[in-house]
């Protein structure tokens, strides 16, 4: 029966497909690419997040409401679910050292049309297209499992994705502090120049590799729930992932009414400086991928949850102290982005070859919507209970996380082959 670190890979999914061809890179992948990978992902990811501190920026020089101007946050995330629903995929199907400058280059068109921008209709024209072609993080990720030797997968896989985690959390910080000296429209102007720039380095960088396999691209999109359902496991990684992700947005909306409420009454930008106290999750959860490579990864998802749980916990008993709250922020962030290197690496592990892009594409989709609904709860909760209800229902959803873990650990579930 294979183990998650050494699985016996199944034949390329998807209907209409043939063998796949081999790949014709180099093995393994360098620490220099691998940093390249990570830093080019969080700087696509960024672009998601550039508008969300400056809504009020825009929504005064486009002579238009705040309110409509936060269309804008909801527009950039349409566009990013369709990117990953549509174009994520063929990096099973297209070389990506072509595939990922050109998405690359796309984003940096988009974001030009966002500092040109002349109405608030055209930015979020523009903006929705940014967030649709920014998705070459979420190409990068797999092809960074596809390079790395078997017995670094984790490591190299867990730095990819570190990098994006701190790209969302450097991207509302560092959007605020160029729009205070020179304006918004020059954020998004240096991130198409830095878009163009990282486009003609993964050019070079990235080696030669031929499609892994062939297949009509309707029959693609069609496969991404045919490879959910080849492995058992699959699903309940999926659903742990977007319970994860969902309690962890719910966490961060639900802050923001909290440190906007006394006794804190924090303005907005000391609010945003608590994104950065994630930062150390975010290194802290790089070593997760480590863990896998020593074959530690499913009891390492179990101490997640239960350090999600303890997050909670102390979070309940922060509501008037900043210290006790900055420690629930960092052991949330550490529990859960490490958890979430621990998921895509074990699903790279799960699936065949052929589909890792499909299988993140699923993975990210599942997140997507488990974030969405987090989001959204974080504000009735809120109204009904305060904070207390916001941290009763996370640690809630944690209890229910590890119990799910313990039954899947035993095998019902397939947890521990997957």
């Amino acid at each position: 029966m294979p183990t998650p670190e050494n699985p016996t890979q199944s034949p390329p999914t998807g209907s209409g497909s043939t063998a796949a061809a081999p790949v014709s890179g180099p093995p393994g992948i360098s620490r220099g690419l691998t940093l390249l990978f990570a830093i080019a992902g969080g700087a696509a990811v960024a672009n998601l997040y550039w508008a969300q501190p400056l809504l009020d920026f825009i929504a005064g020089d486009l002579d238009t409401s705040t309110s409509v101007a936060g269309w804008l946050v909801t527009a950039t995330q349409i566009g990013y679910a369709l990117g990953i629903l549509l174009i994520v995929p063929l990096g099973d199907v297209l070389d990506r050292r072509r595939l990922v400058p050109l998405m690359t280059l796309l984003g940096a068109v988009a974001l030009v049309g966002c500092a040109l921008a002349p109405s608030i209709g055209v930015l979020l024209v523009a903006i929705t297209a940014l967030g649709a072609t920014t998705v070459s993080g979420q190409i990068l990720t797999p092809l960074a499992g596809d390079l790395a030797e078997d017995a670094r997968r984790g490591q190299v896989v867990g730095t990819v994705a570190s990098g994006m985690l701190i790209g969302i959390l450097l991207s509302r910080t560092l959007s605020g502090l160029v729009a205070d000296w020179a304006g918004w429209r020059v954020m998004y102007a240096a991130a198409a120049v830095a878009a163009v720039v990282l486009a003609l380095l993964l050019r070079r960088a990235i080696p030669p590799m031929a499609p892994k396999t062939r297949i009509a691209y309707g029959a693609l999109i069609a496969s991404v729930g045919q490879v959910v359902r080849q492995e058992r496991s699959v699903p309940w990684t999926l659903a742990l992932g977007a319970v994860g992700f969902g309690s962890f947005t719910m966490f961060w909306t639900a802050l923001t009414f909290l440190l906007s409420a006394p006794p804190f009454s924090y303005p907005v930008s000391v609010i945003g400086l608590f994104g950065l106290v994630g930062l150390s999750g975010a290194v802290a959860a790089r070593r997760a991928g480590r863990l896998y490579d020593r074959g530690w990864s499913l009891p390492a998802i179990g101490a997640a949850w239960a350090l999600t749980l303890v997050a909670f916990v102390v979070a309940a008993f922060a509501e008037t102290s900043v210290v006790l709250l900055v420690v629930a922020i960092v052991v949330l962030d550490i529990a859960v982005m490490g958890a979430n290197i621990l998921y895509v690496t074990r699903l790279y592990a799960a699936v065949s070859a052929q589909a890792r892009s499909r299988i993140n594409t699923a993975y990210v989709t599942g997140n997507f919507v488990g974030g969405a609904i987090g989001s959204a709860a974080a504000s009735p909760l809120w109204h009904a209970g305060g904070w207390t209800a916001v941290t009763l229902t996370g640690a809630g959803l944690a209890c229910l996380a590890l119990l799910v873990w313990t039954i899947g650990r035993r095998g019902p579930l397939g947890l521990a082959r997957g």
